[in-house]
């Protein structure tokens, strides 16, 4: 059993780079995709036990695999929302371009530094996608998003050491906001909230996350584009085209208060945690919007044929 567990971890990481060797998630499996199995088909219970992967919350192999998730989205935490902030208080009329640039390389070493042990999620959002086109179990998508949210707020809370409490309030901790309270001293009109709705975030987050998902995400899962490519070519545009749509999002609503789209709760849920506050004001957008991406991903991937799909070999 060890030694399948095991092989799981470097499947996931082979997966997004070369050969895979994981499991397909199938509530209806098609007939070619089941393993024969003494001539026939298994029983659904079978399916049904491959998909939960019980026996990897008693695995050792896959606790450790999920350190690297925490580390690495405490990493990711600390060094984006330092941007966030160092980016805003230089006033620089590029921010927006330096802040995509930053992001892009800060992901892509992340993934570059975690995928060969645990695959290179760092981000709930891949994790959840994961678990839905059948790359990892649901035993081990639980166990990697609360390493990803622990790591948010150890992220967090590494930041809220290194800052002074002035910069913690006047930028949230670098943290996921849709509207901030403007002094009357900036108004003219006493305090004032200033952002956008909940409706039009949760739209951006689900538009957003479904176009991160279709334009890299599906890229590292197919093998063979992934392989054609290389690691570092994929990580390097995992970032890019993460960092591009937090930077768009923003520029095109150009509503001061609003963040700019999450795309990674774990990063908005830690934040939120340390310094709580209007932090957790419409915070339930960050999770609902891209899960609800990751549910059109997946039906997506449904819809292509599955010769077209290498996920599955």
């Amino acid at each position: 059993m060890a030694s399948q567990v095991e092989a799981g971890i470097v499947g996931d990481a082979e997966n997004v780079i070369g050969r895979n060797t994981v499991r397909p998630f199938a509530s209806t499996p098609l007939s070619d995709q089941q393993p024969m199995v003494g001539g026939k088909k298994p029983r659904g219970s079978a399916t049904v036990r491959k998909i939960l992967g019980l026996e990897e919350f008693f695995s050792s192999t896959i606790w450790r695999a999920s350190v690297a998730e925490l580390m690495g989205t405490a990493v990711l935490v600390f060094a984006l929302d330092t941007i966030v902030i160092s980016t805003i208080q230089t006033g620089t009329d590029m921010r927006n371009l330096i802040f995509s640039i930053l992001v892009a390389i800060i992901i892509a070493i992340l993934l570059i530094a975690t995928l060969p042990i645990s695959g290179g999620h760092i981000n709930p959002i891949v994790t959840f996608a994961a678990f839905l086109t059948g790359l990892i179990p649901l035993s081990r998508t639980i166990i990697y998003i609360f390493a990803q949210c622990v790591g948010g707020i150890l992220g967090a809370l590494a930041l809220k050491a290194v800052i002074n409490s002035s910069i913690q309030s006047t930028f949230s901790l670098g943290g996921c906001t849709l509207t901030v309270v403007v002094p009357p001293g900036v108004s003219g009109h006493g305090p004032a909230v200033v952002g956008i709705g909940k409706g039009q975030a949760l739209w951006l987050e689900i538009i957003c996350g479904f176009v991160f998902l279709f334009a890299s995400v599906l890229m590292a899962f197919d093998h063979r584009q992934a392989k054609a490519l290389g690691r570092v070519t994929v990580c390097v545009i995992l970032g890019i085209v993460l960092g591009l749509l937090v930077s768009v999002s923003t520029a095109v609503t150009a509503t001061k208060g609003y963040a700019g789209a999450g795309l990674n709760p774990a990063r908005c849920f830690g934040p939120a945690v340390v310094r709580g506050g209007h932090l957790w004001d419409g915070h339930w957008v960050f999770w609902v919007g891209p899960f609800v991406s990751c549910l059109v991903f997946a039906a997506y991937t449904r819809v292509i044929p599955t010769q077209l799909l290498h996920t599955i070999e």
